[in-house]
């Protein structure tokens, strides 16, 4: 695997004493960085998806908890303050467990910056490795449709979803890649896709409506897609969408992977009916780029995840291995504890 080509970008980067951040609300457009000299600073970002994606988010939250050690703010507050920015991915929750367990244990702020970097290496690892096993799975020369973005802006590095299309180019399985644009934020058009050319990988975007008929084309043969949380039966929240290219994959015979690292598993959650659903500020829907494309005095409502069934999944991937026809017995199999 060629890694110089395919994991180049660093989206989150620990400066010694702040955090620095690739806003990613400002790209293509603009590549601008964040220096986050706090962890209200680093709150506010991933709350204004300065950073985004389900892993990012839990690693910006982990820097967060050690450059307030560092500071002697007080822990329990800003554990708080960070597992209350965003509530429907679980790698944000599962971080700051696991940041917690150590300050528990007595950590200082020095054992709390290098849990905060083995959290950030461990998940570059884990996406290398899913890069690898979801690759496997699919047959060479295929076309592939994915859904938002899973890239090494959402991670440590490499991706989730885009890390196995990335795996799939470098071995030969995938010949061609699709993007959804991913309203009302435009994670696909905007980010997805400015990764995929960087990259030289042949690619095109597609409007999120125009789904069903590619599929019905015969040019894809798979749907990727990463995850913000996967209950213990299977059931997987993802980016709003996610659900209904899930169900006209099924109807068109489209194989459905979910790529996310073992972090994303929440066990406690026993079906996809308990996920909280994040609701944003329907002024999303209302603007495009800051201007306002529809009119005066019109509603909207804007949930920017949703669940899909157990059931319309073909494989779960984790760095722990694949999981295919998920189900609560296979998941328990290889997660339960």
């Amino acid at each position: 695997m060629d890694y110089d080509r395919y994991d180049r970008i660093r989206a989150v980067q620990w400066q010694g004493d702040h955090l620095r951040l690739l806003d990613q609300r400002l790209l293509p457009r603009e590549e601008r960085w964040i220096d986050c000299a706090d962890a209200n600073q680093i709150t506010q970002a991933i709350r204004d998806l300065a950073v985004r994606g389900a892993p990012a988010i839990g690693i910006a939250a982990a820097w967060g908890v050690a450059l307030a050690a560092k500071q002697g703010e007080p822990l329990d507050e800003v554990l708080a303050t960070l597992r209350a920015a965003r509530p429907t991915a679980v790698n944000l929750m599962w971080a700051l467990d696991r940041m917690k367990r150590r300050i528990v244990a007595g950590a200082d702020a020095d054992a709390l910056v290098r849990e905060a970097q083995a959290i950030q290496d461990e998940d570059l690892a884990a996406n290398r490795k899913m890069g690898e096993l979801g690759a496997a799975l699919i047959r060479a020369h295929s076309g592939v449709l994915t859904h938002c973005n899973t890239g090494s802006l959402a991670t440590a590095g490499f991706g989730t979803a885009l890390g196995v299309i990335r795996a799939g180019v470098a071995m030969g399985r995938v010949d061609h890649v699709y993007a959804g644009e991913t309203r009302p934020w435009q994670q696909g058009a905007r980010l997805t896709m400015w990764e995929l050319v960087r990259d030289g990988i042949p690619a095109q975007l597609i409007a999120d409506s125009a789904a069903a008929h590619l599929m019905k084309s015969c040019a894809v043969q798979w749907v990727i897609v990463g995850a913000d949380r996967i209950a213990a039966n299977g059931d997987t929240a993802n980016k709003i969408g996610t659900y209904q290219l899930a169900i006209t994959a099924k109807y068109h015979g489209v194989k459905f992977m979910v790529v996310a690292p073992s972090s994303t598993v929440d066990m406690a959650t026993g079906t996809g009916e308990e996920i909280e659903i994040e609701l944003r500020d329907p002024a999303e829907l209302l603007s495009t780029g800051g201007q306002r494309t529809v009119v005066e005095g019109a509603q909207a409502w804007n949930p920017v995840f949703d669940v899909t069934p157990a059931e319309l999944i073909d494989a779960i991937v984790t760095e722990r291995g694949v999981i295919e026809r998920p189900n609560s017995i296979a998941m328990q199999a290889m997660f339960g504890w």
